[in-house]
């Protein structure tokens, strides 16, 4: 054998190595960079959760918009069953369906009642309205935040009491001052919890907060249990009430989600936001927690 051979044997050899190991990366790097490449299991429970806390975004977020949207309508709903109730109790004296003078009195009695709640929720539907166009000023001044929260949870405590639901608070910092109309914002807060506390059926009620000095804004938490949230019910315009159907408490006030529409009214008017966190939903042993949160801005001790 001479030279050459030798030589084309040698670039042989070295050519069919090159080949094997180029062949051989070649299902590792297809894998490596498939596009469609398994996602480690590791990653998979992030992605599953925010994934879950996007959906629980989209639905509350609806649920605000309906709160929101059409609100002549739901105005409208809101009263429409009273002066239902008004007209039948009439209808029933001035067609003489009244057995004796004991029961027309009783019916007069009835409608004289409604009137009167009538004019309750009339009243509070129109001085948020007044608020919202300007004809009732707001006092926007800086006021302490805990001394706020303190008139709050005395002025509900023993309302949650009564009821057998603990109320926590816990105190917000001194030097904390927010820019609101105090007694607006304490009303806001006040009818939140009554509203949560007329729901419940067990749990508990926790008002927190923290502050974000970067956005000068500081966050007000109630945390409540997700069966007291209201929830956007449907419009009926054409259900009429029963006249004779008593006057209980649910007839007597305005419904929860007509009371959160008006909260969300006025937090905006006070230059705030009033938002439900999905992302804080929290399982308990007995219950779940959501979160309402009140956005206020905040000035400096300085400016006080």
């Amino acid at each position: 054998m001479n030279w050459s051979n030798w030589i084309y044997l040698g670039a042989g050899i070295v050519l069919g190595m090159v080949f094997r190991q180029l062949f051989g990366r070649l299902p590792n790097v297809s894998s490596s960079s498939s596009p469609v490449a398994p996602l480690d299991q590791q990653d998979m429970p992030p992605i599953s959760e925010q994934l879950q806390q996007t959906q629980l975004a989209y639905l509350m977020a609806t649920e605000m918009s309906q709160f929101k949207a059409g609100f002549l309508a739901r105005t409208t709903h809101e009263l429409r069953s009273p002066f239902n109730g008004l007209i039948g109790l009439h209808q029933l004296i001035l067609s003489d369906l009244c057995e004796n003078p004991a029961e027309e009195r009783e019916f007069i009695a009835q409608a004289h009642e409604r009137t009167l709640k009538l004019l309750k929720l009339m009243d509070e539907i129109l001085n948020v309205a007044r608020t919202e166009h300007g004809t009732n000023k707001l006092d926007i001044q800086p006021r302490s935040l805990a001394q706020i929260l303190e008139e709050v949870q005395k002025l509900t405590y023993m309302l949650a009491a009564n009821r057998n639901f603990p109320l926590q608070l816990l105190p917000a910092e001194s030097e904390i001052y927010v820019l609101t109309d105090h007694l607006w914002l304490r009303q806001v807060l006040i009818s939140l919890i009554d509203t949560a506390i007329t729901q419940m059926e067990e749990g508990s009620i926790c008002i927190s907060t923290s502050t974000l000095p970067t956005n000068n804004v500081v966050n007000i938490w109630l945390d409540l249990p997700t069966h007291a949230l209201p929830q956007s019910e449907p419009i009926d315009l054409l259900k009429f009430e029963d006249p004779l159907t008593p006057i209980d408490q649910k007839n007597a006030v305005l419904s929860p989600g007509m009371r959160l529409l008006i909260n969300q009214t006025l937090v905006e008017l006070m230059g705030g936001k009033l938002e439900i966190l999905p992302s804080t939903i929290v399982k308990e042993p007995l219950h779940e927690l959501t979160r309402l949160q009140i956005s206020i801005p905040i000035v400096s001790s300085a400016e006080c």
